[in-house]
C-alpha cells in the first residue's frame, strides 16, 4: 500500500517518465507530475502541488541547469508548507549538493537513483514524521452520535474536527457510519478508508495508515466510512488495535458514530474521553436521547455522555434544567440554528467552521476549545461543564411549553 503522496518535477520528459516508473514498488504514491519547473509564486503548478496534497516533491536536476533547479527548490520552500523536497542530481559536485541543501532540500539522491534507494528515503521521511507525531502523547477521543436521524451528528463531527485541527493541529476524523457521509461534507473522494484499515489490522502501521487516510482542507485527516452500505462490526480487540495506533499518531480523534446503536457504539463510547450526543429540543429527539444515553451507559464504568443541542433556539418556559431532566444527560453545548449558513456549506462541501462571520462557526470553535482545554481525570474522562449562556435564567417562567420533561420521557 502506497503511503506517501509524491509530486515529480523534471525538465526532461524522458527523465520525468523514468522517475515515475521508479516510484512503483515504493512507499511513494504518484499524485502529481509536471515536465517543467514553476517560474513564479503565482505559477499554477505550485497550486496544483498543494491541491494534490503532496507530501514530497522530487526535483530532478539537470547537470547543465543546476541554478534553475536551485531556484525552483527555493520557490517551493517559500511557497508551500509542510512539504519535503527531495533533489535528484549528480553526486560528484559537492558545491551543487551544498547549494541545493541550503535552498531547502531535505534529501539529495543520486541521479540514477534506484527504486530501492527511493524506498529507503521515503522510509526515512515517514520515520521522522511519525517520531514527531508520537511526541504528541495520547490523543483525546471524542465520539459524536445522534439521538435520532437528521439531528446533525455528522455535521457536528465534521465541523468539530476541523475546528480542533485549527485549534491545536493534528486532528483525525473517523467515519463509523454504515454509509459514510463525512467525505461529502468535506468534498473529498477517498480511495481507501476504515474498512481497509480493519481488514489490514494484522499489518497496520503508520506507513500503511498514511496511505489509507484522505487529506482534507485545513490539514484535517479523514479515515472515511464506506461509500456503499456496509455494516462494520469490529471486535473489542480490533478496535483496541486500531485506536492504539491512532491515539499515538494524532492529538485529537473525532469519531462520527451517526445512527449507530449497537455493540460497536458502546465500545467506542468506552474508548472515548467524551461522548457528544447530538439532539434537538423537540419531543422525539429528547425522548430518543434519553433512551440512547441509557443504552450507552449500560455496562459502562463511567458516564461520559454529554448532550449537545443542535439548531438551538431559546424557547420561553423551557430551560436547561428541563432538557437535562428529560434526557438524564448533562447539557454541554448549544449550537445556534443557522440554516442559511450551514445548508449551503454542506452542499458545497466546505464546512461552515471555515467561515468567520456566522455565529454557528464561532460556536464550533468555542466547543473545540472547551474540549481541548478541559481537565482530564485519572480515568480519562473530562471535566466538561455547560457553556455559559448570557442572559439565560434557570428559573422556569409561568408559561409552560408543550415540550415538557414529562412528555419527553420522565
Amino acid at each position: 500500500m502506497h503511503g506517501v503522496a509524491v509530486a515529480v518535477l523534471a525538465e526532461d520528459k524522458e527523465r520525468f517518465e523514468t522517475l515515475q516508473r521508479r516510484l512503483e514498488g515504493t512507499l511513494g504514491r504518484d499524485v502529481f507530475g509536471h515536465v517543467a519547473f514553476p517560474s513564479s509564486p503565482t505559477d499554477s503548478v505550485l497550486r496544483q502541488i498543494q491541491d494534490a496534497h503532496s507530501e514530497i516533491v522530487i526535483v530532478d536536476i539537470e547537470p547543465d541547469r543546476v541554478q534553475r533547479a536551485i531556484k525552483t527548490i527555493e520557490l517551493l520552500r517559500a511557497s508551500t508548507e509542510d512539504i519535503a523536497i527531495f533533489a535528484i542530481g549528480e553526486m560528484t559536485q559537492a558545491a551543487t549538493i551544498v547549494a541545493v541543501m541550503r535552498a531547502g532540500a531535505g534529501e539529495y539522491l543520486e541521479r540514477n537513483v534506484s527504486s530501492e534507494a527511493l524506498a529507503e528515503a521515503f522510509a526515512r521521511f515517514t520515520s521522522a514524521r511519525n517520531k514527531g507525531r508520537s511526541s504528541l502523547g495520547r490523543a483525546r477521543v471524542f465520539m459524536v452520535t445522534n439521538a435520532k436521524g437528521g439531528a446533525g451528528a455528522t455535521t457536528v463531527a465534521v465541523n468539530l474536527a476541523v475546528a480542533l485541527q485549527e485549534t491545536g493541529g493534528s486532528a483525525l476524523l473517523i467515519d463509523f457510519a454504515s454509509l459514510g457521509h463525512a467525505a461529502l461534507q468535506l468534498n473529498v473522494r477517498p480511495s481507501f478508508g476504515l474498512a481497509d484499515a480493519l481488514q489490514n489490522l494484522h499489518r497496520l502501521d503508520n506507513a500503511l495508515l498514511d496511505g489509507l487516510l484522505t487529506p482534507c482542507k485545513g490539514g484535517l485527516q479523514l479515515l472515511a466510512g464506506p461509500q456503499q452500505p456496509m455494516p462494520l462490526s469490529p471486535t473489542a480487540a480490533e478496535l483496541a488495535r486500531l485506536f492504539d495506533l491512532l491515539v499515538t499518531s494524532f492529538r485529537y480523534v473525532v469519531v462520527d458514530c451517526s445512527n449507530r446503536a449497537d455493540a460497536t457504539a458502546r465500545l467506542l463510547s468506552e474508548i472515548s474521553n467524551a461522548v457528544l450526543l447530538v439532539a434537538q429540543a423537540d419531543v422525539v429527539s429528547l425522548w430518543s436521547a434519553a433512551r440512547l444515553k441509557i443504552f450507552l451507559d449500560d455496562g459502562a464504568t463511567r458516564n461520559r455522555v454529554r448532550l449537545v443541542l443542535n439548531r438551538y433556539k431559546k424557547i420561553p418556559g423551557f430551560t436547561d434544567e428541563d432538557v437535562e431532566k428529560a434526557t438524564s444527560a448533562k447539557l454541554l453545548w448549544k449550537l445556534p440554528n443557522n440554516y442559511q449558513s450551514v445548508s449551503p456549506a454542506i452542499d458545497k462541501g466546505v464546512p461552515v467552521v471555515f467561515q468567520d462571520g456566522p455565529d454557528i462557526s464561532r460556536a464550533f470553535h468555542a466547543l473545540a476549545l472547551a474540549l481541548a482545554e478541559a481537565d482530564a481525570g485519572e480515568d480519562g474522562s473530562l471535566d466538561l461543564r455547560l457553556e455559559s449562556d448570557k442572559g439565560d435564567t434557570k428559573k422556569k417562567s409561568s408559561g409552560r411549553l408543550l415540550v415538557t420533561p414529562m412528555r419527553a420521557g420522565q
